[in-house]
């Protein structure tokens, strides 16, 4: 009765963790734009943004290249 048990909590959280997991895919799908383009020039001032897939740039020119939003201020990971 034990195994049935474990191997029931193993498949639970293995459903789980395959989840969140796509989830976080989903979420970045979401997120990322193309590729910054090579010719854009940002300046090299640091006034950290949080870009919608957890990452801090060093401003707002370096995300809007990469993600579709931000907020203001650095990410908190």
């Amino acid at each position: 009765m034990k195994s049935i048990k474990y191997s029931l909590i193993l498949i639970i959280l293995f459903v789980l963790a395959s989840c969140s997991d796509a989830d976080q895919e989903v979420v970045q799908n979401m997120c990322l734009t193309n590729p910054p383009d090579p010719n854009e020039v940002c300046v090299e001032i640091y006034q950290p943004v949080c870009g919608c897939n957890d990452v801090t740039y060093s401003n707002s020119c370096f995300a809007e290249g990469i993600v579709v939003s931000w907020t203001e201020g650095s990410c908190l990971n």
